[in-house]
């Protein structure tokens, strides 16, 4: 069943690959504890912590979830490639009956 064209399916494929190559490694990256993704940390300003270790903690936990967030983000687009896939062969084998 063809549910896009083939050149959609193609922009899929290439988006698909890119943004797969790109969440895995800005998982490893967030889950290495990289520093220069500290400003991306999903963390409430209102709160107040009462010693250090408390936020380093926090910190650690908001790490670690950000990583899990992005693999499953590239888990999705791992979905969307196969989906995509898909189309373009079922574009191509329709575009071979006619």
């Amino acid at each position: 069943m063809r549910i896009c064209g083939p050149k959609t399916s193609v922009c899929c494929i290439i988006l698909s690959v890119w943004g797969i190559i790109m969440l895995v490694l800005m998982g490893i990256f967030l889950y290495t504890q990289s520093v220069a993704l500290a400003e991306d940390l999903p963390y409430d300003e209102k709160v107040s912590w009462k010693t250090p270790q408390e936020f380093l903690n926090e910190a650690e936990r908001l790490y670690s979830k950000s990583a899990y967030n992005c693999w499953i983000a590239a888990c999705l687009y791992v979905v969307t490639l196969v989906i995509s896939f898909q189309q373009y062969y079922a574009n191509r084998k329709a575009s071979y009956t006619i």
